[in-house]
């Protein structure tokens, strides 16, 4: 009986650990679809949290601060390190819901999920009410730091 308790001690353990890998996954910068902004996703507790990382060079449009939110008190915070998705909980298979992404381009804040397409590829939806009436982006790996396959 003894090691049957052992195992399933073990068995849990790798259970968690395979889900926290899981999670963990999505870390990492993330090139947007426009390809006019880098997005440094991170695991924060049990949520995530992207920030603007940046802008690649010769980008489309390279601004500094946040002009075109509506909050005018608001416009001159900087983009770049800005939060503009958090409150994300994990749903399992690379999938995250509940969130927020605010769109810096327009000043809106849209509710939000991510999927972890591969470990290259993230599909973004913002949308208004439902999910239905909302718009996916697709976001690239692109972290110096990180050689995913």
């Amino acid at each position: 009986m003894l090691h049957a308790t052992r195992f399933g001690y073990l068995a849990l353990l790798l259970f968690a650990g395979t889900a926290f890998a899981d999670r963990a996954a999505v870390e990492g910068r993330w090139l947007t679809q426009e390809q006019d902004g880098w997005i440094r996703i991170s695991l924060i507790g049990e949520s995530l949290e992207g920030r603007i990382a940046g802008a690649p060079p010769g980008s489309p449009e390279e601004r500094e601060f946040d002009d075109r939110n509506p909050d005018p008190s608001l416009r001159t915070r900087k983009l770049d390190g800005l939060v503009i998705m958090s409150g994300f909980e994990y749903d399992g298979d690379g999938r995250w819901k509940n969130g927020t992404v605010y769109d810096p381009n327009n000043g809106k804040t849209y509710r939000c999920t991510i999927t972890l397409i591969d470990a290259n590829t993230l599909k973004v939806r913002g949308f208004v009410g439902v999910s239905l009436f909302g718009r996916s982006a697709t976001w690239t790996r692109d972290d110096p730091d990180t050689e995913a396959n």
